[in-house]
């Protein structure tokens, strides 16, 4: 089995509006390339580095299908509203089916 792939996401909103229409208009394109939901939000404490106050974590069914959504043109026209009222950090990763220690 292929390992999942994942978007984490640092967050800072500063215009709340734009912020809500890309979430609107974001959910499409998560749905159709298998996008779930593993951190959205929620407490944090930051104990190392530099914190942003909204963190955000998706898997997808692979590596593949996170870089797919991505790229594809309906979550394109969505980030817009993203870059136009947030700042944001934003890595999509593979993730790790390895032996654990």
């Amino acid at each position: 089995m292929a390992p999942k792939g994942y978007w984490i996401a640092r967050v800072t909103v500063n215009d709340q509006a734009a912020y809500e229409e890309y979430r609107k208009r974001n959910a499409a394109p998560f749905a159709k390339f298998g996008g779930r939901f593993i951190v959205r939000g929620g407490r944090s404490e930051r104990v190392f580095g530099v914190a942003r106050p909204h963190n955000v974590v998706l898997e997808f069914p692979s590596y593949e299908a996170a870089l797919a959504c991505f790229r594809s043109p309906e979550y394109q026209a969505a980030s817009q509203h993203l870059k136009r009222g947030c700042d944001v950090d934003l890595i999509i990763i593979e993730g790790f089916e390895g032996e654990q220690p």
